[in-house]
């Protein structure tokens, strides 16, 4: 079903060239080193883009807990910055989701929309792993609240 969904995803409505346009944002934004931290999310955004279905995104924070203090304040910094395009971004692709799903052939695309909503908002320590890794980050929060 994964494979049919990113089937769906690239060849008729062309999620390749959304994800490529997306990465090479991404690659931009980093090189400009002010906003690294923002193209350093924007690319996993373009990486969980080229295989939407069976991908998650992710905080870093909940994999690795090993970043230094003047990176986490710059990135607060920057995210404080982004704030207002974040905001605007997000109600542009929930206003998509909207419409996509209207008709039941844009419900795949409406699908990957929805997922990165979050990412729009603050692509900031975002991190594009596997479906199975993000339900096993689930289950130990999970556990954790039971505990």
């Amino acid at each position: 079903m994964r494979a049919l969904g990113n089937v769906l995803w690239h060849f008729p409505f062309l999620g390749f060239l959304s994800a490529a346009v997306t990465y090479l944002l991404g690659l931009l934004l980093t090189a400009t080193v002010i906003a690294a931290p923002i193209g350093l999310g924007v690319m996993e955004l373009g990486k969980f883009m080229f295989v939407p279905f069976g991908r998650a995104l992710v905080k870093k924070s909940d994999l690795v807990e090993s970043r230094s203090k003047a990176w986490q304040t710059y990135s607060t910094v920057i995210m404080i910055l982004y704030l207002p395009f974040g905001l605007t971004l997000s109600v542009v692709a929930a206003l998509q989701v909207i419409g996509l799903c209207i008709t039941v052939v844009g419900i795949p695309v409406g699908i990957v929309i929805a997922k990165s909503i979050g990412t729009y908002f603050n692509p900031v320590g975002k991190k594009c792993v596997s479906q199975a890794v993000a339900d096993e980050l689930e289950r130990r929060k999970a556990l954790a609240q039971f505990d």
